[in-house]
């Protein structure tokens, strides 16, 4: 019997230049400083392109596709098509929302055994969270879901001090 699955795994990826890599490996004079810059590539001379190795041997990479990078260090190039259909960027949130998340999930809080919809009306509810914490649940229900269920990024911190 056929059973459906998700991916639960987070990887980092980025995007294939192969100019701008053509470029490092060109323009390099220090073979040395070549390899530590592009240490994930290869160049396969015979055939003229870029390689990446991976765990099931070396694989020719395009313009384009992106490089994944696992949970053990691995790498593996996902055709731009294909990545598109399968990963989407991880939300960016507010700090004070990420402790708040784990606060909640590590039982730092007074909800106890909760999920995200309980814990998004729970900390409104309640008043488990502070008013901004609150207010922004509100305002990014989904974003907040998918935070709490696939993972996040945490919004950059600007330094406005005028000094």
């Amino acid at each position: 019997m056929i059973k459906t699955y998700h991916k639960t795994t987070t990887i980092k990826a980025e995007q294939f230049d192969e100019a701008k890599w053509q470029a490092i490996y060109n323009d390099s004079h220090n073979p040395e400083e070549r390899n530590i810059e592009a240490r994930k590539f290869g160049i396969d001379h015979y055939h003229g392109y870029f390689i990446i190795p991976t765990c099931e041997g070396d694989m020719r990479i395009h313009d384009g596709d992106w490089i994944a990078t696992g949970i053990n260090g691995e790498h593996w190039p996902i055709a731009d098509d294909i990545f598109m259909k399968t990963y989407a960027e991880l939300p960016v949130i507010p700090t004070v929302i990420a402790e708040y998340i784990s606060a909640v999930k590590n039982g730092e809080t007074d909800l106890e055994d909760i999920n995200a919809v309980e814990a998004a009306s729970g900390v409104i509810e309640y008043d488990q969270a502070s008013h901004i914490e609150a207010e922004w649940i509100q305002q990014h229900g989904d974003e907040f879901a998918r935070a709490w269920l696939d993972g996040y990024q945490v919004e950059a911190q600007h330094d406005t001090r005028t000094d």
